[in-house]
């Protein structure tokens, strides 16, 4: 059966998409610890990130890259944290998460519920800052 992430993917379930490539995909997360949290995800179904190829770990890394660089502009906060955690689906991702201090990373801040207006809103100006970094791939 697909993850929740493949079906996100794939268009069945929706998703604020920010990057699509051939190897990953870039959305918003639907419980954000702060504005602008996003996830970088494999189109390939691998639960733990070690079992990822090399190749395809080092995409990922580089795309989180290109969107942590979009989300400084877009959202101005001190440090882009990066967890991969990897507990509440069993898919790789990344969670890029602007922050202002180690407070940020807490998982125990992330909201529950989120207006869909805010969750498009803070999609639309990552897209702008990767557009104009000149990332193709911004969708």
């Amino acid at each position: 059966m697909a993850t929740v992430f493949t079906r996100i993917i794939n268009g069945e379930l929706p998703g604020q998409f920010v990057w699509k490539d051939e190897v990953c995909a870039a959305f918003m997360s639907i419980n954000p610890i702060r504005r602008g949290h996003t996830l970088v995800v494999p189109r390939q179904e691998i639960d733990h990130w070690v079992d990822l190829d090399p190749l395809t770990v080092s995409h990922l890394m580089a795309v989180g890259q290109h969107i942590a660089k979009a989300q400084l502009a877009a959202f101005e906060p001190a440090r882009i944290g990066l967890i991969i955690a990897g507990f509440e689906v069993a898919h790789t991702h990344l969670h890029l998460i602007p922050i202002s201090d180690m407070g940020g990373l807490d998982f125990a801040n992330a909201a529950t519920t989120v207006d869909p207006a805010a969750l498009q809103d803070a999609a639309e100006h990552l897209r702008m800052a990767l557009r104009h970094a000149g990332h193709r791939e911004a969708s």
